[in-house]
């Protein structure tokens, strides 16, 4: 290679290397913002998870101090003044303020917190139906047959969470109106589903017996 080819080889790198510094100085600032970015969101996740995790912690220590408490009134009223750090942890507390005051021979309360779950769409659908089965049960004959059997029929609807809890409950109703054959049916339907529990096949293979069914061979 010649002097003079040296030489502009030399030039041409020193061009580029300007070039490159140039657009480093003019466009650097858009490298760091994103490393910043990236760095500040990973640590943001972070923390986020473990503010989650100490709120969960102090809710479920907060729970158990109130639930240790000497006498359901005494344990119901402390639960009710906790206030949960979001929507679908207040509505576990509301559930647990209703076994409370239940057990303290204060339904009104309890239906109360049931019916704050039972009407809160941003609850989980599967939590909402459980209030609104606890409601039906806790008024019982308070509550007109037409009305429970317009609960119960809506939590029965297939894919329900609790639909087979839902159809005894129905059964039952059937009794209530005298509707023994009626009652039968739906009691061989719910042993016969392949999501029954032990329990509940037992007590609806009970029921039929009594009620002088026959319950069919498998």
């Amino acid at each position: 290679m010649s002097e003079t080819d040296s030489f502009i080889e030399e030039v041409s790198e020193e061009v580029r290397r300007d070039k490159l510094f140039g657009l480093m100085r003019k466009y650097g600032w858009i490298g760091i913002v994103a490393v910043l970015l990236v760095v500040g969101g990973a640590a943001y996740n972070e923390w986020r998870k473990a503010t989650d995790m100490a709120a969960a912690q102090t809710l479920g220590d907060t729970l158990l101090r109130a639930l240790e408490l000497d006498g359901d009134a005494a344990s119901a009223a402390a639960l009710a003044r906790i206030n949960a750090v979001d929507g679908q942890s207040q509505g576990l507390v509301n559930m647990l303020v209703a076994a409370q005051k239940h057990a303290a021979g204060d339904d009104a309360s309890a239906a109360k917190a049931l019916k704050r779950v039972a009407d809160d769409a941003t609850q989980p659908g599967a939590l909402r139906d459980l209030a609104q089965l606890k409601l039906v049960l806790l008024a019982g004959n308070d509550m007109s047959a037409d009305e429970r059997r317009s609960n119960l029929a809506g939590l029965a609807k297939a894919g329900g969470a609790y639909r087979l809890l839902a159809e005894e409950q129905l059964a039952m109703l059937d009794i209530d109106e005298g509707n023994t054959e009626a009652a039968i049916m739906r009691l061989k339907d719910i042993i016969s589903d392949v999501d029954v529990t032990a329990g509940l096949r037992g007590r609806a293979s009970q029921l039929i017996v009594v009620l002088g069914g026959e319950i069919d061979a498998s």
